[in-house]
């Protein structure tokens, strides 16, 4: 199970849904899919751009649980 740890990310930026969907080029309901977990895929370009704006590593996001 992959498991995204956006939400905690933003909190550590202090950055709102709307802030990051602004500076990334998505629309906010696209960022709460990502959030919640729903998205069946994430775009290499979008994961850049998160990692980018958020200052941080692919890893810092996403995360692997058996």
């Amino acid at each position: 199970m992959i498991i995204v740890n956006l939400d905690v990310m933003m909190a550590r930026r202090k950055m709102s849904s709307g802030e990051l969907a602004e500076k990334i080029g998505i629309t906010q309901a696209n960022l709460s899919v990502l959030k919640t977990g729903k998205a069946k895929a994430v775009r290499f370009s979008t994961l850049e751009a998160i990692c980018k704006v958020l200052d941080c590593q692919p890893g810092d996001i996403l995360e692997f649980k058996d």
